[in-house]
């Protein structure tokens, strides 16, 4: 019972469905512990512990997370508002990472340079990728198919 209801699931969702509502997840999930059990160590987060307190974009987090799970939910074409989502927070951070480099957090760098991999290059990459991609037929077999 509960393999089918996961394998119906995942067909209504499909492949990018599936990963916009892991995204939208984790993302709640990491504002929801900014909230319960903020971060000791700030350093890298000036430009926005300047503006408000980091539990307050936390919310951010949250925010984002639930707009990309409930896109995952939308037929494609129209899951862009769950991707857009997606990508604020983590741009966010990052450009608070590299306005901490040129105040001398050195770490920031590479703290921002994950970011926009592991999360923007991702995020973006994702957004790209058809719903049904089949690979081209390999050369052999096509010449085989036409003789």
């Amino acid at each position: 019972m509960r393999c089918r209801l996961l394998r119906r699931a995942s067909k209504h969702l499909g492949r990018r469905g599936i990963f916009l509502l892991i995204l939208g997840i984790g993302k709640t999930c990491w504002g929801v512990g900014f909230i319960v059990a903020p971060q000791e160590n700030q350093a890298g987060l000036g430009l926005l512990t300047d503006l408000c307190d980091l539990r307050h974009w936390a919310w951010l987090w949250i925010g984002a997370g639930l707009i990309t799970a409930g896109s995952a939910f939308l037929r494609i074409g129209r899951d862009w508002l769950g991707f857009v989502a997606a990508l604020l927070p983590p741009s966010v951070w990052a450009i608070a990472y590299t306005v901490a480099v040129i105040g001398g957090y050195t770490r920031g760098a590479f703290v921002a340079a994950w970011y926009l991999t592991s999360h923007v290059g991702v995020i973006m990459w994702a957004a790209t990728v058809p719903e049904y991609s089949v690979p081209p037929m390999p050369r052999r077999a096509r010449k085989r198919e036409g003789a």
